[in-house]
């Protein structure tokens, strides 16, 4: 005999069994197994930034070494072509990098102790052209007694020089990094082409494979546009600076400016400590505190049109950056690793980019223009 569902229902329901909650129940919006992978993910990422932070000594020059490496690559490449082997291209570029590391360091050197001789004379040219601001100071001072605030202060007074060690310290890597860096920089680039094949060769997919084999070649490229780019800028940002200095009538012109392109390869910090290198060549050397500061206001606008709309307008384009991911990431990796890690940061983010566009490339639809 066949029985009916309702029957089978009341049956069920006679003999104590509850009836089933015929609503459909929704999933949540966020499952607890993907707030769990989140909260791992997060962890992971907290441990591998706090190890790259607290090992700076170590994954920094090796970084450097390997980043460095493949922007010079093609340069290897080049002379490969001309039947010069790798290994002794590879000693021939480095060599000419610590040549160039040599002279940015003679350049910043000579300049600094020049004037840090003149540090005494400085500060009392320093109050004499200051002067002109006896009167605001006064009438401020004026101000706080009206008020009943006794704390006004007494007179101008020059800044201590506690800060000149740790900064110093800060800008200049140590002996034990700078040939950690050297040495990782020439055994890359003489074994870049092996290093290449065995990562190729490592997966067994040909489409693996060849996706490898494309993120290379990409990265390499990239690379090597973003140090051509990159120099150019800082050369017209030199030369900009230099013809400043020379209308403003201070010493050097031309050292000046090559001390800006230098120091510009370094975001953020290079041009604060161009500006307060002009500051003190202009005070020490022209009679008067507005032409001393001609220059320095100047590179201010050369600088701010560079930092904010040149340079990352023109990196970003390369890959379709935005502006403000390239700042951001200026600003992490200056407090992650220092001024080096500025340098690093962009090619960094390069990297990242093409790796994200060859791993997770975008097949779903994408949403509506506004």
């Amino acid at each position: 005999m066949r029985v009916l569902p309702s029957e089978r229902l009341l049956s069920n329901t006679s003999e104590g069994t509850p009836i089933a909650d015929t609503a459909v129940e929704l999933p949540p919006v966020i499952r607890r197994t993907e707030v769990v992978a989140l909260a791992l993910v997060g962890l992971l990422i907290i441990s591998i930034v706090a190890t790259l932070y607290e090992a700076k000594a170590f994954f920094l020059p090796v970084v450097m070494g390997f980043v460095v490496g493949t922007m010079l690559s093609p340069a290897a490449n080049f002379l490969e072509r001309y039947k010069i082997p790798r290994a002794f291209a590879a000693v021939l570029i480095v060599t000419a990098v610590a040549a160039l590391v040599g002279f940015i360091i003679a350049l910043l050197s000579v300049p600094l102790m020049e004037w840090s001789a003149h540090l005494p004379e400085l500060g009392t040219r320093l109050k004499d052209k200051l002067h002109v601001f006896d009167r605001p100071i006064a009438l401020w001072q004026e101000l706080q007694g009206t008020l009943g605030n006794n704390n006004a202060f007494g007179g101008f007074q020059m800044p201590s020089f506690d800060w000149v060690q740790p900064t110093i310290q800060f800008l200049t890597p140590t002996f034990t990094e700078f040939l950690l860096f050297f040495a990782t920089l020439i055994l890359f680039v003489a074994s870049w082409r092996d290093l290449r094949r065995t990562l190729i060769m490592g997966f067994g997919d040909h489409d693996a494979r060849l996706r490898t084999l494309r993120i290379l070649n990409e990265i390499e490229v990239h690379l090597g546009n973003y140090l051509l780019t990159v120099s150019l800028i800082n050369a017209g940002v030199g030369i900009a600076t230099g013809l400043v200095c020379w209308i403003a009538q201070m010493p050097r012109p031309a050292g000046l400016g090559a001390l800006a392109a230098t120091l510009n390869f370094i975001p953020i910090i290079g041009p604060i400590a161009t500006f307060v290198i002009l500051c003190v060549v202009g005070i020490v050397a022209l009679p008067g505190l507005g032409a001393a500061l001609v220059a320095p206001l100047a590179f201010c606008g050369i600088a701010f049109l560079e930092g904010h709309f040149i340079t990352p307008t023109i990196i970003g384009r390369r890959l379709a950056l935005n502006a403000l991911a390239v700042f951001l990431g200026i600003a992490f990796w200056t407090w992650m690793w220092g001024p080096m890690g500025a340098f690093l940061s962009s090619p960094l983010l390069i990297v990242a980019v093409i790796l994200k566009e060859h791993l997770w490339p975008v097949n779903s639809p994408q949403l509506p223009p506004d």
